[in-house]
């Protein structure tokens, strides 16, 4: 699988990333190293997850902390979630300290290879305390790198501030504020890029998906883009709609999520075309052009 320079840290990420929220609830931990193993065996080496999802880092620390060497481990904090922490509120700096103190307990590790604000808002990232405590882990060596996990106007002050390495945003065929508005930014300061919901959550294929499902809003814009390749069949619309986010300049890795153990060998499959070609990508981009609102922003 190909791997890029992950902006100004030393680390070569693999283009295709786990996610680890799918499975945070209703996934046994057997399937989970089924999963994880795959995923590694077909050339993957970045793991993300967060404090808040379910019981993911518990899960992926049984699962491959005997195979830390081979994989960049990525982790969030901000949000009072689960169990072991002191009742504080979300962005309380004794609760980020503990959060993360808790994340190297269920990950099986002595050190993160990034640590993440997750989705902080504007009001508490200009206070500067909650960043103050990722400087902090980073001096103490519980993290080697530090950055944001977040979109829109949060983003670009997280950006402005010169404090993080990375950059978590959401980026896809039908998310590309950011491209015109974010990206140009973080590549200035040479960050790694982390682009998440890559490929829409797949909302295309799902014709009788709720409203209050989390890939709504995505199902809605795709109905005015009318990409022709979502016609396609399933696995061209899928690796068109992927190999697409990886073309976007200054990506560098795409998270995705799974609970299937045979998914990463067939995701690496589909993207090993490497990137779209111009033609096609600035098709793609034409269309969201053309027909896109401008009031669609960034989805967390």
């Amino acid at each position: 699988m190909e791997r890029r320079q992950f902006g100004k840290t030393d680390m070569q990420v693999s283009v295709l990333g786990f996610g680890g929220a799918e499975i945070g609830s209703n996934t046994t931990p057997a399937d989970v190293e089924r999963i994880l193993s795959s995923a590694l065996d077909a050339g993957l080496n970045v793991i993300d997850t967060a404090e808040c999802y379910g019981d993911s880092e518990e899960l992926i620390g049984r699962a491959v902390s005997t195979r830390r060497d081979d994989y960049y481990l990525f982790t969030k904090c901000g949000h009072a979630a689960g169990e072991e922490l002191p009742d504080y509120p979300d962005w309380d700096p004794r609760l980020l300290e503990a959060s993360i103190d808790r994340s190297l307990r269920r990950l099986r590790t002595d050190h993160l290879d990034l640590l993440q604000l997750h989705t902080c808002p504007l009001e508490v990232l200009r206070q500067g305390d909650v960043i103050n405590v990722l400087q902090k882990a980073k001096r103490m060596g519980k993290t080697r790198y530090i950055g944001y996990s977040g979109t829109n106007e949060n983003a670009r002050y997280a950006i402005r501030t010169d404090a993080f390495d990375t950059l978590q945003t959401s980026l896809n065929i039908a998310d590309q504020q950011t491209i015109d508005f974010t990206l140009p930014m973080a590549i200035e300061r040479n960050m790694g890029v982390i682009a998440k919901r890559p490929i829409a959550n797949a909302a295309w294929n799902n014709p009788d998906i709720a409203k209050n499902d989390y890939g709504y809003p995505y199902w809605e814009r795709l109905q005015h883009l009318k990409y022709d390749f979502l016609q396609s069949g399933p696995a061209t619309a899928f690796a068109t709609a992927l190999r697409f986010t990886l073309s976007v300049p200054g990506v560098h890795t795409a998270i995705v999520g799974t609970t299937h153990p045979e998914r990463y060998a067939k995701n690496a499959a589909l993207i090993a075309a490497g990137n779209l070609s111009d033609e096609e990508y600035q098709e793609i981009r034409a269309i969201w052009e053309q027909r896109a609102d401008q009031h669609w922003l960034g989805q967390e």
